[in-house]
């Protein structure tokens, strides 16, 4: 549990879990499987619709309780701990809609990244999370990227943020604190 806390928002590699927890691939598989089964570990897939772009396609890893995360990994927040949280009212938003959107993420072999990718229908809503308080025209560059690879199915973007106001950071981005939608 403490290896997968620490991997926490990053590309789940059963394969270096495995290794670095000293266990057999098939074991760390199946344990993840029942952290998954049981509520507690939430595996995001990884939004692709063109085939022939290279995707990463593996799941990131996040924990439905964010403070057993923090404890178990034994250290301060990072950035991924409020990326987690929104992921979970993202899923608890989610359970309660009909019918049901999906929830991943989008990331490029470039390391190009998007938090969260909401798809309902053929609707996208791209969503970035930021721990700053002033977010800037660069935080939003991936963002901008999905949108132009996406085109019209992309129907806003959003980039959560620490901060106090709520402002259009770029074309068709929406800056918003990230608590006022939690």
């Amino acid at each position: 549990m403490r290896a997968a806390a620490l991997r926490l928002g990053q590309v789940a590699h059963q394969a270096d879990l495995a290794r670095d927890v000293g266990l057999a691939r098939p074991t760390a598989h199946r344990w993840l499987n029942l952290l998954e089964t049981s509520f507690q570990l939430i595996r995001l897939g990884a939004y692709a619709v063109n085939r022939t772009k290279r995707l990463v396609k593996s799941p990131r890893v996040f924990w439905s309780d964010v403070g057993l995360a923090l404890h178990l990994a034994g250290g301060d927040p990072t950035g991924a701990h409020p990326e987690n949280l929104v992921l979970t009212d993202l899923v608890v938003w989610r359970e309660l809609v009909t019918p049901r959107p999906e929830i991943r993420y989008w990331r490029t072999v470039n390391e190009e990244e998007v938090d969260f990718v909401i798809e309902s229908g053929r609707r996208l809503l791209a969503v970035e999370v930021k721990s700053t308080n002033r977010p800037r025209y660069r935080d939003a560059r991936h963002l901008l990227t999905f949108r132009r690879e996406y085109g019209r199915a992309v129907h806003g973007a959003l980039l959560l943020h620490a901060g106090e106001e709520t402002f259009w950071l770029a074309e068709g981005v929406l800056a918003v604190p990230w608590w006022l939608v939690v």
